[in-house]
């Protein structure tokens, strides 16, 4: 399951590779553009230098609580307060939506900028929180990777973010480590 705040996280990228390579696509117009397309959302492109640093610490919280639920704290360790203040700098109307057989209540924002899109990251954030799994949240066990990503496999197992990169790169690895091998870069 891909979630807006997870997509958010992990655009401070790390080369699954070990290759050591590293890119905060946050930065990245091009990755601007495709965020906002792909979650509806909708801001100016490109962010402005204030609008990224505070992105920038948005996802370093995010990513620290993330840490702490796959060490195993609990909701308890976040501070509610600080998402509040930032949920509570957009104001929105509530409306109901039917659209394609599906009913919903909706927020809708009342302003079109980076400060609904954190809000909007922060509101996904704490509805997974509040109506998921957080021991399913979990962190790519490929330690050159990174990435954050919620394991909604029935059995509860997932342990890298894709298998078909990361999960077969550490399996070459390991294979490659009992042959005695060195790992490809």
């Amino acid at each position: 399951m891909d979630t807006l705040w997870t997509d958010f996280i992990n655009s401070d990228w790390h080369d699954f590779r070990d290759s050591g390579k590293h890119e905060d696509r946050l930065v990245l117009t091009s990755w601007q553009h495709r965020f906002l397309k792909d979650w509806k959302l909708t801001a100016s492109v490109p962010a402005t230098e204030i609008e990224l640093q505070r992105l920038q610490s948005l996802r370093k919280l995010l990513h620290n609580y993330a840490i702490t639920f796959v060490n195993g704290s609990s909701a308890d360790q976040i501070d509610w307060d600080e998402l509040n203040k930032i949920m509570a700098q957009v104001p929105v109307i509530k409306q109901w939506n039917h659209h394609e057989g599906s009913r919903q209540l909706v927020y809708l924002p009342l302003t079109q900028d980076w400060t609904s899109v954190m809000a909007s990251i922060v509101s996904d954030f704490v509805y997974t929180v509040l109506d998921q799994d957080i021991h399913r949240i979990r962190i790519c066990d490929n330690p050159d990777c990174r990435w954050v990503f919620y394991d909604d496999t029935r059995s509860r197992t997932k342990r890298y973010c894709e298998d078909k990169t990361c999960g077969n790169l550490m399996k070459v690895r390991r294979f490659r480590a009992k042959k005695g091998l060195q790992h490809p870069q």
